[in-house]
């Protein structure tokens, strides 16, 4: 029996996909071993979406991922640029990769406007968070994909290789 394929931030491996242009520090080992048995699948919404990287910081305005998704609230970048097409279209297509792969989980970067599952940047560019998920999350969601953040990685551990 195969192994189910895990949706990863391309991020949480290191990859420079960063708004910032930064690389996260220390991948989890665990991590490492999916990646080696084939088991993730990295996506960065942004970069697919169409930003490029270095990239301003943007955080949801008037809601939060649902609401992007139906139209309620935008994604603004700190230079008060609409963003919201690119992170609706990094969305998706992560969600048609997830669907084409038979993806159940995913692991996303904590407090991203696109993956944040619990707690995303209240809009406002101070650093606050407020409860709500980014808009690929929040998509993932909708459409029965269960998300985990990096923090939560040894629960999702225990449920997919239990």
């Amino acid at each position: 029996m195969s192994k189910k394929k895990i949706l990863v931030s391309a991020c949480l491996l290191g990859e420079l996909v960063r708004y910032n242009s930064e690389i996260l520090p220390d991948c989890p080992s665990i991590l490492k071993d999916w990646e080696q048995a084939g088991r993730l699948i990295a996506v960065c919404p942004e970069i697919i979406g169409g930003l490029s990287v270095p990239r301003a910081p943007a955080e949801i305005q008037g809601g939060e991922g649902k609401d992007v998704v139906a139209g309620i609230a935008k994604v603004i970048n700190i230079n008060g640029q609409d963003v919201t097409n690119a992170y609706l279209t990094g969305a998706r297509e992560a969600l048609r990769l997830a669907e084409e792969n038979g993806v159940e989980y995913a692991i996303l970067k904590a407090h991203s406007p696109s993956c944040g599952n619990q707690m995303i940047y209240d809009g406002s560019f101070t650093g606050s968070f407020t409860e709500g998920q980014g808009v690929t999350a929040a998509l993932l969601v909708h459409s029965g994909i269960q998300v985990f953040n990096e923090k939560e990685i040894d629960q999702i551990a225990l449920m997919i290789d239990a």
